[in-house]
């Protein structure tokens, strides 16, 4: 049962639009449909979807890869295997139909063709898709993977969902109206008043010399940091409270797009080196950071400020 004590936006509770299972009213032939009206059904379709497509395209795989099943994309820490090309292909079609008019941006799909991803600046609403989030530990037969679905339009992410299969959790969130975990809401809360900060944070390796003196500055006292995982799973972290914040140098929508709303429905805050918030359709001045509170992301930004 879905905890719908807290209410929502609008009055109507988050248990209502989940308690559906059936498709959005189908629109005109060729029109697009409006992304904002059809949430309520369309949540607990996706989620079937994103679980439909977890089961028959990426657990059966989980632990059984062959050699020839893992590409190297850019390098060798940016990996494609079979499962996440059969489950973006799985979510694509699933996704498209249930919003007809809608488009899909996916991060395969955009290797294969970089003009895909110029749908988030357009007016259609946007599925944006990672269908592996943490492929190296997918490889590697880890559980911290994930699959992540984002629901935008003109800009704006609207829902979300985090579908963890191995660890079979799966966060929803729909924007004012909360975040939640297998039916529980999520409350990111704040970092105790004095305690060390836990900070997930890109490679330095793996960003400019500008970013990386930027990360550089939060190896400080009173900030503890570790090298960040699925950046999903490090989203759902903090909007759980297990994490206090994130640092991140690249702006891909499909990492962030998903785990942003989860971490805002949830109580948290971020912003850029710019101090305003990170914008999906990207020129984000960079590193960025998310945190459990809005006081948090504050400090985090001043510290890469410091360091830029």
């Amino acid at each position: 049962m879905i905890d719908d004590s807290a209410g929502s936006a609008g009055g109507a509770g988050y248990g209502d639009l989940l308690s559906t299972r059936v498709p959005v009213r189908r629109t005109a032939p060729g029109a697009a449909a409006d992304a904002s009206t059809a949430s309520g059904p369309l949540v607990s379709a996706v989620e079937a979807a994103v679980r439909a497509a977890a089961a028959a395209e990426i657990m059966p795989r989980f632990r059984q890869l062959a050699a020839h099943e893992i590409v190297e994309k850019s390098g060798p820490h940016d990996l494609v295997t079979i499962a996440d090309r059969g489950a973006e292909e799985h979510l694509t079609a699933a996704l498209t139909a249930l919003l007809p008019g809608s488009v899909v941006v996916g991060e395969e799909a955009v290797h294969a063709d970089p003009s895909v991803y110029d749908a988030l600046r357009g007016q259609a609403p946007v599925w944006i898709v990672d269908p592996v989030d943490g492929t190296a530990q997918f490889v590697r037969g880890e559980p911290g993977f994930c699959t992540l679905v984002a629901l935008a339009q003109g800009g704006e992410v609207l829902a979300s969902w985090t579908y963890a299969a191995a660890l079979d959790e799966m966060a929803i969130a729909v924007r004012g109206r909360g975040a939640w975990l297998d039916g529980t809401r999520l409350r990111s809360g704040a970092p105790a008043p004095g305690a060390p900060l836990t900070v997930a944070m890109s490679h330095p390796d793996y960003t400019t010399e500008d970013q990386k003196r930027a990360l550089l500055a939060l190896r400080t006292e009173g900030v503890d940091t570790r090298a960040c995982g699925s950046a999903g799973l490090e989203y759902l972290a903090l909007a759980r409270g297990a994490l206090d914040a994130v640092a991140f140098s690249w702006e891909l929508a499909w990492d962030h797009a998903a785990g942003l709303l989860l971490v805002a429905e949830a109580g948290g805050g971020d912003t850029t080196l710019a101090g305003e918030p990170f914008r999906i359709t990207g020129g984000n001045t960079l590193p960025f950071t998310a945190a459990r509170d809005a006081a948090t992301a504050r400090r985090i930004r001043d510290l890469l400020l410091a360091g830029a």
